[in-house]
């Protein structure tokens, strides 16, 4: 009798130990890991609030029609693309740690202007600054991880990173609905304040985080007035192609945020209401997958195995969706549903991919630089994707998907090459102390 009253206890013992462990799975694994991860929920809350309101806030506070609110983006976007090398080289030379806090203080300060200011001209005043300070923050926090992280944790940490990220921008999409549940006026022309003391609270964070090894060298203010050492990023053609063509993988975002609820509203039965259960599920995926994902990925070798897996499911993706113009009712929203969950993975896979390209195809020295290009090229190979894809998919419907499919394939393909272009560039470029191996064959230790 005993016996018996003890083997369910047993196994309720087991059950809440398996989930103990894997809750500790889910933790980063260090308290450096643990900040980084807890400043990415902060960023993205304060992000994701305002941006849930901000098409209503533009609109119907600030006054502006639609037209003018994407010419007023399209013009922040092209000054973030005439400033990404500047802002990058900045990076270098003040040091890391230095520009990501100041970006984000005066990116903070923008939101706190934002209530106050009316008419197009005052808008894209306010954006340019915006996306000149936001370039700065963003190149001062991809060369802060890399920097202050050893070698072997920096897959691992930015896969943290990414789900936290996820993490707050469901926190921030929920405030920003509370918000906008409200229907006044009042409560969204002073919901960027909200933004605004997040932000502060974000960049004071930032400061308590230990100083990476290049803001040492530069703390003492002669190393500021120099140009960084080594080449520039522009002389590894390498990396601009291989930036290129990785921007055009990252396509991956225009199908599951673009094309797939486009097709599905327009080119299916499914009901609208399923638009929020694709989303819900990538959220999900997206939080609980990527550290698991990017275990074992630590060389270039399987960086590019990762980057063919994520075409495999774009291209697994683009097939599933394009079947369904012909199906019906459940089967549809089934395939469609699943269309999504296979974007997911190529995000995913080409997540931890592109992590191991920063982290062992750039110049140290140059971190900065070489994140900023990448970004700028990165734009030039993915930018002109929704307004094709909607395009092919749209007119030509399953000779537009394989279409859609094959141009990331090529892309794929082009990768290999650029990869190892960009390998023997570091390799033969980079010596001397500061250095770090760059070489694709060795694996990490864990």
């Amino acid at each position: 009798m005993s016996l018996r009253a003890e083997r369910p206890s047993g196994r309720v013992a087991d059950v809440i130990s398996r989930l103990a462990v894997a809750a500790r799975r889910l933790m980063p694994p260090t308290p450096l890991s643990r900040r980084l991860a807890a400043q990415s929920v902060l960023f993205k809350t304060a992000d994701g609030t305002f941006m849930t309101g901000s098409a209503v806030f533009f609109t119907q506070v600030v006054g502006l029609s639609a037209a003018q609110v994407g010419l007023g983006l399209t013009i922040g976007a092209i000054a973030a693309g005439l400033t990404a090398i500047p802002a990058g080289r900045l990076v270098d030379r003040f040091g890391p740690k230095r520009t990501w806090a100041a970006g984000v203080l005066v990116s903070s300060l923008v939101f706190g202007a934002w209530p106050f200011i009316g008419g197009f001209g005052a808008f894209v005043a306010m954006v340019i600054i915006y996306e000149i300070v936001d370039n700065i923050a963003g190149a001062g926090n991809r060369a802060y991880v890399l920097d202050v992280l050893p070698d072997r944790e920096r897959v691992s940490t930015q896969a943290y990173m990414y789900s936290a990220m996820n993490v707050g921008s469901t926190f921030g999409a929920i405030l920003g609905g509370v918000a906008l549940a409200f229907n006044s006026l009042t409560v969204l022309r002073w919901l960027p304040l909200f933004t605004l003391a997040l932000g502060l609270i974000n960049a004071y964070f930032i400061t308590r985080l230990p100083a990476a090894p290049h803001d040492v060298r530069v703390a003492g203010g002669a190393a500021a007035r120099e140009s960084a050492p080594g080449p520039s990023a522009l002389r590894n053609t390498g990396w601009l192609v291989l930036s290129f063509f990785n921007g055009t993988m990252w396509t991956n975002q225009v199908l599951l945020n673009v094309l797939i609820p486009l097709w599905l509203v327009q080119e299916t039965d499914s009901p609208h209401w399923l638009l929020a259960w694709l989303f819900g599920t990538n959220t999900v995926l997206c939080i609980f997958l990527p550290t698991y994902v990017s275990r074992g990925v630590s060389t270039v070798d399987d960086a590019l195995r990762r980057s063919r897996i994520s075409a495999v499911f774009f291209v697994a993706s683009c097939v599933i969706t394009m079947v369904t113009h012909s199906t019906v009712g459940l089967l549809t929203a089934a395939l469609v549903w699943l269309g999504h969950i296979t974007v997911t993975g190529a995000e995913l896979s080409l997540s931890s991919a592109s992590w191991i390209y920063q982290a062992k195809l750039m110049d140290p020295r140059r971190r900065g630089e070489y994140g900023s290009v990448a970004g700028l090229f990165s734009g030039l190979g993915g930018r002109w994707a929704p307004a094709l894809y909607t395009f092919l998919a749209m007119t030509w419907h399953q000779a537009g998907w394989l279409i859609i499919a094959a141009i990331v394939v090529v892309a794929t393909i082009a990768v290999h090459p650029a990869a190892r272009a960009a390998q023997r560039f570091v390799e033969r470029e980079v010596s001397g102390p500061g250095s770090v191996p760059v070489a694709g064959t060795a694996s990490v230790p864990s």
